[in-house]
């Protein structure tokens, strides 16, 4: 892993803090996880463990000190980590077809409603919370889904079409 990848990675992570914090909360606190979609953004540029466990708990680390929904900290960590390696595998499996953008949209939905079902639980765990699951997915989790969708396919190529002009060493630049 070299250094102007780990610059790509946080410049990354830093977009997706700063949408992350300006978007406001909506049923209760929560809001789009803009720090998952540039997480999945991440993942697609490299696809590979150490940059994957990176970009996980970075993500779930400034997701969780951001997050307005009570006791949110320690769901964004689990659910980040999970969800980052659940989607790698997904990337992996699908190999060349992930970086297709319409592939690539749907994986972003995916892995937002497996993120979004993995924060809402262990939240309830955790907290106890009297709110029920179906309710706060319905409200939160499937709008987030769609945010981070079209958020994802106007971000994305913007990206690609950055990385294939500069010497970065990513998955994108190496296909094409």
């Amino acid at each position: 892993m070299n250094t102007k990848n780990l610059v790509l990675m946080a410049l990354l992570v830093s977009v997706g803090a700063a949408l992350y914090v300006v978007i406001p909360g909506i049923n209760g606190g929560m809001k789009p996880d803009f720090m998952l979609t540039m997480m999945f953004v991440g993942i697609l540029l490299f696809p590979n463990l150490k940059s994957t466990f990176l970009l996980a708990v970075t993500t779930g680390v400034i997701s969780g000190l951001f997050s307005t929904f009570p006791g949110g900290f320690f769901p964004n960590i689990i659910d980040k980590f999970i969800t980052a390696f659940v989607f790698l595998a997904f990337v992996f499996i699908l190999k060349k077809a992930a970086a297709k953008l319409p592939v690539a949209i749907a994986l972003c939905a995916g892995g937002t409603v497996l993120s979004g079902s993995i924060f809402l639980s262990v939240a309830i765990v955790l907290i106890g919370a009297d709110i029920p699951f179906a309710l706060l997915f319905t409200t939160v989790v499937l709008p987030a889904t769609i945010f981070n969708g079209v958020a994802f396919g106007l971000i994305y190529p913007v990206v690609v079409n950055l990385v294939k002009r500069s010497k970065f060493d990513t998955a994108v630049s190496q296909a094409a």
